[in-house]
């Protein structure tokens, strides 16, 4: 007789985020790893980062062995339910929507007047001691 899988949504995985309770989602399916926090060689924040969405390509990334896949068969508690994945609204800009280019320009030369600063100021250096030198 076959097993029932359990489905969970990307949200109810999601919200297992902490160090007591964390769930992570690789390949579709979805693993409690609260108990593996502690053990895990890459620490405890890999997998508390890798919660809230598809942890797969850091997963592969990261290069696990065979006898870690093997492993961690034993924290899956189901499968990613994919016929109801959450697809975000995306934001519609109208062509006519007023831009003021010009404000922006602005607020990001006040957010960031370091760096232009910081090059005139090096600037004004190589240039008196090439001054100096001649």
């Amino acid at each position: 007789m076959p097993t029932l899988t359990k489905l969970y949504t990307m949200q109810e995985a999601s919200q297992h985020n902490t160090k007591g309770n964390c769930w992570v989602v690789i390949d579709g399916k979805v693993y409690d790893v609260s108990t593996y926090l502690d053990d895990h060689p890459g620490g405890d924040d890999v997998l508390l980062d890798a919660t809230g969405r598809d942890a797969t390509e850091d997963f592969e990334d990261a290069g696990h062995s065979k006898t870690a896949r093997e492993e961690m068969e034993a924290f899956c508690i189901g499968e990613l339910d994919t016929t109801s994945l959450d697809i975000p609204e995306l934001e519609i800009f109208s062509k006519n929507q007023p831009t003021d280019y010009p404000k922006k320009l602005v607020d990001l030369t006040k957010r960031y007047w370091a760096v232009p600063a910081a090059v005139v100021g090096i600037s004004v250096v190589v240039a008196v001691l090439h001054l100096r030198k001649k």
